[in-house]
């Protein structure tokens, strides 16, 4: 099936917005046996609509369209598109109450703005949005079909997934791609490509694709068989080589998260934990109680960014922290262990390093961060160079702390 993408947003084409709809998209349409074959970015105006629409290949199957149909004045996408097909809006009565009951839900009035997202092009197919206000269209015309999306990434991926595969999977013989994703911490791309080198060697002479798609401190490897059906096991049997090759950092598969991975351990194990944080200011701890249920094992953080907090709140000695400084080795093990009897916890992480992109010197960079764990029996610790950029150390950072605790101590 042949497929073109249309994402609209004036905020997409001054780069206000990174269109990861797109990309998505691909991935997903692909795997169930789609190609696309051009994707255009455009203005939230009629005229670039119209352009974008009479643009389309006569052998294209299938055009998603994304963006322009929330309630604001420049939501003009449903609009165009009744125009340009000729057809009328109606409300749409089921849409109309699932509006309704969004805003009940809330304790929010609903506006005049919200009723008119329940208007749709008489006679196409409704896609249902249970994650928000603008439902999905589906108009069918002269052997093409054209499918309407919100551009608001979580909903548009919800009505893709629950509505939109599913109907075209029924409709047509799509034949799909198995496919399973590893995800690794801590291992670069070029490094890990070395390492796995025979590996991916023995899967790609057997008929099988791999995929690296990197991200700050996270590389996930996706295995793609030939069809949907067949290849599976292979898959799971190519992942368990992995499991052994690289142990320290593959943490699980698909959309599992690294913290929820640590949850499920710490409450297998009966452990608590806290964290003390410098560097990170509050993020590792943020990141732990992410998860649903994780009162049960993390009890609290403290948040030391001074040195004068470090000794007042995680008990560390003002000498220590005069004799190595506070980006040092010793002073991060003291955070840990001060952290830990302060918290009353089985396990503290802390972290201290420069973030940057200012406070470096000769013999600690930037970048430089000293993570330690103290549980009741030991304290590890380890020190990770990364770059001068600060959002990004700080990001991997807290994966390192994530992964450092599920490998050493969780596994």
């Amino acid at each position: 099936m042949k497929v073109e993408l249309i994402s609209i947003g004036d905020e997409l084409l001054i780069g206000q917005t990174i269109n990861t709809n797109a990309s998505w998209l691909g991935q997903e349409l692909s795997l169930i046996g789609c190609n696309i074959i051009k994707g255009v970015t455009i203005s939230d105006t009629k005229d670039a609509i119209t352009n974008a629409l009479d643009d389309i290949q006569k052998t294209t199957q299938l055009c998603i369209i994304t963006g322009g149909l929330g309630p604001t004045n420049d939501d003009i996408t449903k609009y165009t598109l009744a125009s340009y097909f000729d057809m009328e809006l109606e409300i749409n009565e089921e849409i109309k109450l699932k509006i309704e009951q969004y805003f009940q839900k809330r304790n929010r009035p609903m506006l005049l703005v919200n009723e008119h997202q329940a208007l749709m092009p008489k006679g196409c197919i409704v896609l249902n949005n249970n994650y928000g206000t603008a439902a999905g269209i589906l108009i069918e015309k002269n052997n093409q079909i054209f499918v309407s999306l919100p551009g608001v990434p979580y909903e548009m991926k919800g009505i893709v997934l629950e509505e939109l595969i599913p109907y075209l999977k029924n409709r047509f013989e799509l034949k799909g791609k198995g496919h399973k994703t590893a995800l690794t911490q801590g291992i670069g791309e070029s490094f890990l490509a070395e390492k796995i080198k025979t590996w991916e060697d023995d899967l790609t002479k057997n008929n099988f694709s791999l995929a690296y798609l990197p991200s700050p401190g996270f590389v996930k490897l996706r295995i793609t068989a030939p069809n949907e059906h067949e290849g599976l096991d292979a898959i799971n049997s190519y992942f368990n080589k992995l499991e052994q090759l690289i142990p320290e950092a593959l943490y699980g598969y698909n959309e599992d998260k690294l913290q929820e991975v640590i949850g499920a351990k710490l409450k297998e194990k009966n452990l608590s934990i806290g964290t003390v944080e410098s560097c990170t200011g509050g993020m590792l701890a943020a990141q732990i109680s992410s998860v649903s249920g994780a009162s049960e094992y993390f009890m609290g953080s403290l948040l030391t960014y001074s040195n004068e907090m470090k000794s007042k709140l995680a008990g560390v000695d003002v000498e220590l922290i005069e004799e190595f400084g506070a980006v040092s080795q010793e002073v991060a093990c003291a955070m840990a262990e001060g952290g830990r009897n302060k918290l009353n916890v089985s396990v503290c992480i802390s972290t201290t390093g420069i973030a940057g992109p200012t406070g470096g010197t000769d013999s600690k960079p930037v970048g430089l961060v000293w993570i330690a764990i103290a549980t009741s029996t030991r304290t590890i610790s380890k020190a990770f160079q990364y770059g001068d950029q600060r959002e990004r150390n700080i990001q991997m950072a807290v994966a390192s702390a994530l992964n450092l605790l599920r490998y050493e101590v969780l596994s």
